[in-house]
């Protein structure tokens, strides 16, 4: 069995990686307690496993919106029952926000590069106090489905992917096997996304590899101020990472020297160089569209509030030499 087609178990959850997944879905369903499940799904993404959809006790369609107020909206529906989240990562989050809410199993079979999937960050519904964490027990993992978008959107896709492979690398709670998995995850990344069409396959596999190397570790700058950026802005999520990790890179540099520079390497640098590890990766960028936050519609007059939020956030503390408001606001400058 080569390592584009395996199966993971991982603490409580099976990971299902390979072209094969969806063929073997149905059965590992029904083995890890999903009978009568709750597909939730989108229209795209349920033409896409139709035998998932034949089999689901009932189908929920995911709206568009913030995941708090898309999981408290359809959270009646669910009416506690297994959930099978199908789709990128807002379904995916949705769904682990309501399986953590009301303590339900949860899987996931992801048809973005989010790494939702493998993740156990998500909020909770809108309206829910506390904090709770949930990881998908069962993950059914198929390349072509999580790298089915097409072109600029799988690229933006890729870059979120990729944003969690380099943050991994840095942050306080970094440690070897994330760091493995991280460098794995760039360098399939960046080689999916270099080639013409582009190698959904590794795509697949890094975007898979990403999440489960910031699983470990938790997040720091890049996260904290694209996620800010989101929720400030009402910008696209994948996107506005595309934009914003060559800067974010170009601010680490020198706080994180050894881990950028081993991430050049991962990337295709010739020598370990800090430094070229922003270049490439804006390169690769470049395949998602839009470059700057002015062409995702952010506006000058916003910078204040994001940088004042993300400063705020204790997320940014796991940075080394974290940044202040004032160095946040020259990053948004820059990527302006």
């Amino acid at each position: 069995m080569s390592d584009a087609d395996f199966t993971w178990v991982d603490g409580e959850r099976l990971v299902r990686f390979g072209e094969g997944a969806l063929d073997d879905a149905g059965r590992l369903l029904s083995e890890c307690g999903f009978k009568g499940y709750v597909l939730l799904t989108t229209e795209r993404a349920a033409a896409q496993a139709p035998d998932l959809r034949k089999r689901a006790a009932a189908l929920v369609a995911v709206p568009p919106g913030p995941v708090p107020d898309v999981a408290a909206s359809v959270r009646g529906d669910v009416g506690r029952r297994p959930l099978v989240a199908l789709g990128g990562g807002r379904v995916i989050d949705a769904a682990k926000a309501i399986a953590a809410t009301d303590g339900l199993a949860c899987a996931a079979v992801p048809t973005t590069l989010s790494g939702a999937e493998v993740t156990p960050f998500h909020r909770l519904p809108a309206g829910i106090e506390g904090y709770a964490l949930v990881r998908p027990a069962l993950v059914i993992a198929a390349p072509t489905l999580m790298a089915s978008q097409a072109m600029p959107e799988l690229a933006a896709s890729a870059m979120n992917a990729l944003g969690h492979a380099a943050e991994a690398l840095y942050v306080r709670m970094t440690n070897p096997v994330a760091r493995l998995a991280g460098l794995r995850a760039a360098a399939l990344i960046a080689t999916g996304l270099g080639a013409e069409p582009p190698a959904r396959a590794d795509l697949a596999l890094g975007a898979l590899l990403a999440g489960y190397a910031i699983g470990t570790t938790g997040f720091g700058l890049h996260h904290v101020i694209c996620q800010t950026i989101v929720r400030a802005a009402g910008t696209p999520h994948a996107q506005t990472n595309a934009v914003m990790l060559p800067h974010v890179l170009r601010a680490m540099a020198g706080r994180a020297p050894s881990e950028l520079g081993e991430l050049a390497l991962a990337l295709g640098a010739e020598r370990e160089r800090a430094a070229k590890a922003a270049e490439l990766v804006a390169g690769l960028a470049a395949r998602a569209g839009p470059t700057r936050l002015s062409e995702l519609g952010v506006e000058e007059g916003q910078f204040g509030r994001i940088a004042a939020e993300a400063s705020g956030r204790p997320q940014l503390d796991a940075t080394p030499d974290s940044p202040g408001e004032g160095e946040l606001l020259e990053l948004l400058r820059a990527a302006h």
